[in-house]
């Protein structure tokens, strides 16, 4: 089970610290773009005589796709570990992830499998872009773009259905100034909707254009207006990048960060702690209990949660021997912090950080949404992946 374990770390896409995990994911991303140039390169005509090598080039790489495909499966109880060992490996196939692991590489052996020619399967083939994708989950930086998206997704959706108005409008009005001019070019509104989309979005096809002076002169407005409209999202998601890094660099300007080391301890018949709440246990200023693993699960320690009898408690101090391999950040609220002030549920963090609990003078306080952090609050956070469930902490 240990061997299992340390595999699914390792294959788990941009989640880890040591170095096999970061050679795994360079090594396939290599493979994905080794993968593409192939079927960009079989295009032209000058491959025929590089057939030979780029086919068992081919077949190395999907090979290597169906073996991560398989251990991905295998390990998948990892990925959902509230599901049963099948569950998982069902619920990661039928994912989207899985989905694009699996169209990888399934298009190259249908011909195989069925004994159909392969010309048949060719245009599935091309669903090997897909694997795309996976590089954003390779590599965080790529998560930014996605962050920025969502974040101002109900912008984007407001300035395109505005767009999509403008070009319905512009449609219906220029059927109506040219279909009498030109009725073989502007037969129905849906000619015109093509002529709005070029229009709008600046393509300019020259296709269809408008012949009358009212066409001209509407065309014309329409023009300028598409100008604008296009601008809008791009000013959104411009917008979006500015605040997404002003943002990462006041978390840098603004905090004193420190790396946590953990140690664990377990509670045994006779220990004094067994049968203590947690707000009466008398830690020293500089030693936090994280998390508390009981019966195959991780409990987050309340002032009123009583420590039980084979309870794992999870602790962590600056400059202790981490034998756990875990590693938290401790984030110090300075003047001026964008965080001063603001409740937890309110925070735009990312999407791979948990905040475990804060610290404030003595005092350990549980992050619920409705904590407000102040000036000097010690935050401490999970700030890499897999954290997909708390149940996941490895000690």
């Amino acid at each position: 089970m240990e061997r299992k374990k340390r595999i699914f770390d390792v294959i788990q896409m941009g989640s880890n610290s040591d170095w096999k995990g970061k050679l795994f994911d360079l090594f396939f991303v290599i493979i994905v773009f080794t993968n593409l140039f192939i079927t960009i390169f079989e295009t032209f005509d000058c491959s025929e005589a590089y057939l030979p090598v780029l086919n068992v080039i081919e077949l190395i790489t999907v090979l290597l796709f169906s073996i991560e495909y398989i251990l991905r499966v295998w390990t998948a109880e990892y990925l959902y570990p509230n599901d049963k060992p099948i569950k998982a490996s069902i619920r990661y196939m039928t994912s989207f992830i899985g989905l694009i692991d699996l169209l990888s590489f399934l298009p190259y052996f249908l011909p195989i499998i069925t004994g159909t020619g392969i010309i048949a399967f060719r245009m599935l083939r091309i669903i090997r872009l897909f694997r795309l994708f996976r590089i954003n989950a390779y590599y965080d930086a790529l998560n930014v773009i996605g962050d920025v998206i969502y974040s101002k997704r109900d912008q984007l959706l407001s300035s395109t259905f505005i767009i999509g108005i403008m070009m319905i409008a512009a449609s219906v009005g220029m059927y109506n100034l040219e279909h009498e001019a030109q009725p073989e070019v502007f037969s129905n509104a849906f000619s015109g909707f093509w002529w709005s989309v070029s229009t709008l979005l600046t393509v300019g096809y020259g296709d269809i254009y408008p012949v009358t002076n009212a066409g001209r002169f509407f065309g014309t407005i329409i023009t300028f207006l598409g100008v604008g409209m296009v601008a809008i999202p791009t000013g959104i998601l411009s917008a979006g990048f500015v605040e997404q890094y002003t943002r990462i660099k006041s978390l840098d300007d603004y905090s004193a960060e420190n790396d946590i080391r953990f140690i664990s301890l377990n509670i045994e018949a006779e220990h004094p702690w067994l049968g203590v709440k947690i707000k009466d246990l008398k830690l020293p200023p500089d030693l936090i209990l994280a998390v508390i693993q009981r019966r195959g699960e991780t409990v987050i320690p309340r002032g009123d949660t009583v420590i039980e009898l084979h309870d794992r408690l999870i602790l962590g101090a600056e400059g202790y021997a981490d034998d756990l391999k875990i590693k938290l950040k401790e984030l110090t609220l300075k003047a001026n912090h964008p965080w001063n002030g603001q409740a937890i549920r309110n925070l735009d963090i990312s999407r791979q950080t948990i905040i475990v609990m804060v610290r404030r003078g003595n005092k350990v306080l549980i992050p619920t949404g409705s904590l407000v952090l102040e000036c000097g609050d010690i935050v401490i956070l999970y700030s890499k992946k897999p954290i997909t469930d708390s149940a996941e902490l490895v000690v």
